[in-house]
């Protein structure tokens, strides 16, 4: 993997000095005032001035009443997303600097664990709305979610040299960002500052080494919003044979053989992601428990492939499903929890009597309650109750302040 796409910062103009004012209707004044972040476009009932992507909005109510400043972005349904409210900001490098040091000193804990890699800022949830930064030791990833952060970007790179000294940084696109060329300057996704990669970035995480494609990875090339789950996964795996589904580069696997598994089966669709599983047990074969463990590659569909080792005969003493996410629309709620409803059922059958079943979702639009509810109901009938061990939900590097922003939960569960 070797990219010299490098980024020349120079090139982007800055924001502009002109504010946008804007008035909200009543309902998006209820909002910003309980910290909502986002502003839709249906909730802007006047506008002063054409705004251009990344203009600095000052928010009034109704009534002329001054609420909020955020960033304008002219092409997406969440108009502006809110980066202070209550009283007037200057945001500006200094701004951007004092929000950088806040989200690191919340995560300031994990440093005392073997970890260098963890999530530094989580998008609105630190301030930061439509952009997280991710760690892998000395490497950095920033992604963009709205071409609004374009202007700010010299500033956020100045501010995350001022704190965290980076090595490089790696600029990640949605694909949304990636329709709008024009305002991207040049910047194009995997694009570094710094350092070129010739290889996947090596990081730790509790103690284990792992290696991430920050490149063309998915997420920004690993799902660190695992990680506590994946450490609990360990504290249950001594002597177990363990099945873990969706297992993407292997991190409940790698833990699993760290907690003791006699063997350990990493079931995904990818073959690319097998392999990175099989690189990152090598990472950490000189662990006695990892080097002990047996660790078997299933290649395929989840589904079929579950169906299959049910019906072959071949069953584990603990299941771990985590799936990717299923609903990305309302509308595609139920359709997720038939499948994840689905997902419980295959690995209840391929689970022994007294075993773990590890269950997670990660759609935001499919709530905790419901989703636990629906686990719990499949497990009943299908003459498996389960006895609940633990609900988790949101690491602290992954830190929730509005409701939309919650889409982790977890169920650790004896069947």
């Amino acid at each position: 993997m070797t990219r010299n796409d490098l980024i020349n910062l120079a090139q982007i103009p800055g924001p502009r000095e002109k504010r946008m004012a804007l008035h909200v209707s009543p309902a998006a004044e209820r909002a910003i005032c309980q910290g909502h972040p986002w502003v839709y476009e249906s909730g802007i009932i006047k506008a002063k001035g054409n705004g251009r992507s990344g203009d600095i909005a000052v928010l009034f109510s109704p009534k002329n009443k001054f609420l909020a400043v955020g960033l304008y972005d002219p092409h997406a349904p969440i108009r502006v997303r809110v980066l202070h409210q209550g009283s007037p900001a200057t945001i500006d490098e200094a701004w951007w600097q004092a929000q950088v040091i806040k989200a690191a000193q919340i995560r300031q804990p994990l440093l005392a664990t073997k970890t260098d890699g963890y999530r530094l800022v989580h998008g609105e949830n630190d301030g930061f709305s439509g952009l997280i930064i991710d760690r892998y030791a000395d490497t950095f990833v920033v992604k963009l979610y709205t071409t609004a952060w374009m202007p700010h970007l010299p500033g956020i790179v100045k501010a995350l040299d001022e704190v965290a000294h980076p090595e490089r940084i790696v600029f990640r696109l949605n694909r949304s960002v990636a329709q709008y060329p024009d305002e991207l300057f040049g910047l194009q996704n995997g694009a570094i500052l710094g350092e070129p990669l010739t290889r996947p970035v090596q990081f730790q995480e509790n103690g284990l080494w792992f290696a991430a494609d920050v490149i063309e990875g998915q997420k920004t090339g690993f799902f660190l919003d695992q990680r506590e789950n994946r450490a609990r996964v360990e504290a249950l795996s001594a002597g177990k044979s363990v099945l873990n589904v969706f297992a993407y580069s292997g991190g409940f696997s790698l833990y699993a053989a760290r907690g003791g598994a006699t063997e350990v089966a990493s079931l995904d669709i990818s073959e690319p992601a097998l392999q990175a599983a099989t690189y990152n047990f090598t990472l950490n074969m000189a662990n006695p428990a990892v080097a002990a463990a047996k660790h078997d590659l299933l290649l395929g569909d989840a589904f079929a492939q579950m169906e299959d080792l049910r019906r072959n005969g071949r069953s584990f003493d603990m299941v771990i499903i985590d799936p990717p996410s299923f609903a990305k629309k309302q509308a595609e709620v139920e359709r997720a929890l038939g499948a994840y409803r689905r997902l419980v059922k295959l690995g209840l059958a391929v689970l022994r009597p007294g075993g773990t079943l590890v269950m997670a979702s990660c759609s935001s639009r499919v709530t905790a309650e419901a989703f636990f509810e629906m686990v719990g109901d499949t497990a009943a009938g299908e003459k498996r109750p389960l006895q609940e061990i633990e609900r988790t939900y949101h690491a602290l590097d992954h830190p929730i302040t509005f409701p939309e922003g919650a889409y982790l939960k977890c169920l650790f569960a004896k069947a």
